[in-house]
């Protein structure tokens, strides 16, 4: 008999055992006869999670007098095993494996041929199913893959009769009942607390055993056929370009959608008598269990491609295509999800989106600029995050030590809530420096603005008490857009920007899109053969290659600033003749709004951003053409040091206050000497306070900075007497000490000032 044959045999008569009044005992002392009637094997058992033990809940062969007084921990003998690991054994003699236990009470002396499969509800188990022969004898495949699904409709009939315990609450898998800490990379820094919510929820299979076979079957062959279309559509995609690592990648994602052999096994699980759903998870169930037994990580990962592409079909064919934004936040939420699109995070309820869990994401993703933006703290690379944490856990989220407790115990919860309010208590006090000038104790006054890039950013100008916006992000529309923005759509958002900012200043910075910031709708024919994408085909390159581009933002700046002064900024200018060119591009436009009577701006003030070293040994050249130049440190860093900040052994290699990157800077301080150009930093280094400390020191006298850290700085600027930091610098640089971070820490508290 096939494995098919015999799975739809015993469920034929399941079906019927499902259907009937007795009660769940009842039912399951049947299902045990029925089994082993099937398979010709002279023991059935079933054991259940109940109270944290497996215990034996009933039996055809062994004593009956066994039945709800065998029990045993998970992990403990051949069906603990089985439970702990999520996998099968199949053993000709029983006595020979290593975690073999003995009982007297069930009278299993004489049975030497043992095989066992876990019972699985939402990827955990709940229970045991066994079968015993008196021969040993390994069980034949038909035999074990007709017992796993059975076991999968078993699953069903123990969890509706409310025989174990609640499958969100075992303490099997890899999931666990008490606290676990783990770690990951901190993406965006910060202290958070809520209940876990899944991106894609689980999907709940309520039916198992099909009623019509065809019907099922045509239900996945449409869905098949819909998750085709999807990845022909994913990738064709521009961004992924051809040729290269991520195209072999694509190439074995689509193997797997058209692999015949997948499809068959679906339809032999339907054929056995399982509903579609009940089929798909039938299928990735074994995948799982093989994945469990790969060492090899290239087959691991295809075995994930297979996992995700199931979770695809899965969902298709069971209609549930939202994420947990489509129903929206009920409290404090941390949001776990393998990725995350920026579009996607900006679905969610702000006020109730606390925190970010990710499996994977880096610091350059999209997601994270936007998190950034809206102050949520985001770790990535969370490993095992959707398989240990449980919807509804309460997560907490260190994203400054990098690290995450699920389920904490009192003790724990009490601490991180100290630190917590602590940090509340600190923002607090902050938040008191709203309407304070920021002026050093010599009187030195300092510029502090915020970086934006959503319409959302807007409220924190005024909240802050920031001076201005001296980065506004363009980009950011085109990243969480399906499509290119057309001009009006464009023209409305930088005008509403300008509207709520009233009389202070608003430096727009042109789309810094390509590289690591490819969009799908954007043809790109260069970048798909970029190394390294941050040195790549974007910004500016990318802006003055795509001319239509740039011209459609320069229109729609100019007649959003109608009657105001308007200031543009262009990225990644690594030579003279690139801000002339894109200077042009808006003149021309100018000229030709002027020329069709349109109202025009007050002024129009271009700047720069030094971010590309080379543009410091041409500044003498630029500098008279200059309204303003922003040095943009997050790469310029990375370009100095040759270290790519995406690259986690990376991140933390090369320090900000290095004399490296300090002596660059106070170059650039001395080369302006003389021009009327305003100098300023935009970047994350001028949100920390000893680094901004050390800028100033430099002569900065402006800071562009995340809303968060306005008031932090401004506090920390009303204390420092910035002539006596900037002779401290003056020497430091002329004799740099052996660890430039610990003498600036030092000099600071030696003065009572606070700088982490």
């Amino acid at each position: 008999m096939s494995a098919v044959a015999a799975a739809r045999s015993i469920l034929t008569q399941l079906h019927e055992v499902m259907a009937s009044r007795l009660h769940a005992q009842g039912k399951l002392n049947q299902v045990v006869d029925i089994i082993g009637e099937a398979l010709h094997s002279e023991v059935c058992s079933v054991y259940l999670l109940r109270v944290g033990m497996l215990e034996l809940f009933a039996t055809r062969g062994l004593n009956q007098s066994a039945v709800h007084v065998t029990r045993m921990g998970v992990g403990e003998g051949l069906t603990g095993t089985i439970a702990r690991n999520v996998e099968t054994l199949n053993l000709a003699e029983a006595a020979a494996h290593p975690e073999f236990q003995y009982r007297s009470e069930t009278g299993e002396e004489k049975f030497h041929s043992f095989a066992g499969v876990p019972i699985v509800r939402n990827e955990r188990a709940i229970g045991v199913l066994t079968v015993q022969h008196v021969e040993p004898r390994r069980y034949e495949e038909v035999e074990i893959e007709a017992l796993q699904t059975v076991a999968m409709v078993l699953a069903e009939l123990i969890h509706n009769a409310n025989l174990v315990d609640d499958d969100d609450k075992s303490g099997l898998s890899q999931a666990h009942s008490g606290q676990e800490t783990l770690t990951g990379l901190t993406l965006v820094k910060g202290l958070a607390s809520g209940a876990a919510v899944f991106h894609q929820p689980r999907i709940r299979i309520e039916q198992t055993v099909a009623e019509d076979t065809e019907s099922e079957r045509q239900r996945v062959y449409l869905a098949f056929d819909k998750m085709r279309e999807q990845i022909e559509h994913m990738t064709n995609q521009a961004e992924f370009g051809v040729g290269g690592e991520h195209d072999q990648v694509l190439e074995t994602y689509k193997m797997f959608a058209y692999d015949e052999g997948w499809g068959r096994r679906i339809n032999e699980a339907i054929d056995s008598g399982l509903t579609a759903e009940a089929a798909i998870e039938r299928v990735q169930q074994r995948t799982r269990m093989r994945m469990r037994e790969i060492d090899d990580p290239l087959l691991a990962d295809r075995m994930h491609d297979l996992e995700d592409l199931a979770n695809r079909l899965l969902r298709i064919v069971s209609g549930q295509l939202g994420t947990a934004a489509s129903s929206g936040l009920r409290q404090d939420s941390i949001l776990i999800a393998k990725n995350l699109g920026p579009a996607e995070l900006l679905e969610y309820d702000k006020r109730r989106l606390k925190g970010v869990l990710l499996e994977e994401g880096s610091l350059t993703a999209h997601v994270v600029i936007v998190a950034r933006a809206m102050g949520i703290p985001v770790i990535g690379r969370v490993r095992n995050a959707r398989a240990i944490i449980r919807e509804g856990d309460e997560v907490l989220v260190d994203a400054d030590r990098a690290a995450v407790t699920v389920r904490p115990s009192q003790g724990v919860l009490d601490t991180f809530d100290t630190r917590f309010t602590r940090s509340k208590e600190k923002q607090a006090a902050y938040a008191k420096m709203r309407d304070v000038e920021p002026r050093t104790r010599d009187g030195q006054r300092i510029t502090v603005m915020m970086n934006a890039g959503l319409r959302d950013d807007l409220p924190m100008l005024s909240m802050t008490g920031a001076d201005g916006i001296g980065l506004f992000r363009t980009e950011f529309q085109f990243l969480v857009s399906d499509a290119m923005p057309q001009r009006d759509r464009q023209t409305r958002l930088y005008r509403d920007v300008l509207d709520a900012a009233g009389k202070k200043p608003i430096i727009f910075r042109t789309v810094d899109i390509g590289g690591d910031k490819s969009l799908p709708y954007l043809v790109n024919d260069t970048s798909r053969e970029d190394e390294n994408p941050a040195m790549g085909w974007r910004a500016l390159r990318l802006a003055l290659e795509r001319e239509g581009l740039l011209k459609v933002q320069a229109r729609a700046l100019i007649d959003a600033a109608a009657g105001r002064v308007l200031n543009v900024m262009f990225p990644m200018v690594s030579e003279p003749w690139e801000f002339y060119a894109a200077r042009n591009v808006f003149e021309s436009q100018l000229a030709f709004l002027k020329a069709r009577k349109h109202t025009l701006p007050e002024a129009i003030r271009y700047g720069v951003m030094l971010e590309v070293p080379s543009l410091a040994e041409t500044l003498d050249l630029i500098a008279p053409k200059l309204s303003f130049i922003s040095v943009g440190t997050n790469d310029l860093t990375q370009f100095l040091f040759a270290a790519d900040r995406a690259n986690p052994k990376l991140a933390e290699r090369y320090d900000w206050v290095s004399p490296s990157i300090l002596r660059f800077l106070r170059r650039v301080v001395r080369q302006l000497d003389g021009y009327s150009v305003d100098l300023g930093v935009c970047g994350e280094m001028g949100g920390r306070r000893l680094e901004a400390m050390a800028l100033i020191g430099l002569g900065i006298r402006r800071l562009s900075i995340t809303p968060a850290a306005v008031g932090p700085i401004k506090e920390l600027i009303c204390k420092l007497d910035s002539a006596e930091i900037s002779a401290a610098m003056d020497g430091w640089l002329a004799n740099p000490p052996e660890n430039m971070r610990t003498t600036l820490q030092q000099w600071a508290e030696a003065r009572g000032i606070e700088v982490e």
